[in-house]
């Protein structure tokens, strides 16, 4: 039997995904939506958000694969990512 971690951001990241279904499709928010699926891929746990994740993803009508491929193009020209929850914590928190 395994035992289900909670993620230390789950609460911040909670926050983010219940701003993100809310607004919808945007470029940060496909960006933001990247760099979360990546935090929780493989965790064992944090299953909600999990789950969200892959309802945003079915509700834009896009594949994981086809949000990184976005993601990436919208990183190119320059960084997209700001801190909507806490701007004075303006840094990359990929983790």
């Amino acid at each position: 039997m395994t035992l289900e971690q909670k993620h230390p951001l789950a609460a911040q990241d909670r926050k983010i995904i219940d701003m993100i279904l809310a607004e919808g499709k945007t470029d940060y928010n496909i960006a933001e939506v990247a760099r979360l699926k990546i935090r929780y891929q493989g965790f064992p746990g944090a299953k909600d958000i999990q789950r969200d994740l892959d309802l945003i993803l079915q509700q834009w009508g896009m594949t994981e694969a086809e949000l990184f491929a976005t993601a990436r193009k919208l990183h190119q020209p320059q960084s997209i990512y700001c801190n909507k929850i806490s701007p004075e914590k303006d840094r990359e928190d990929w983790i």
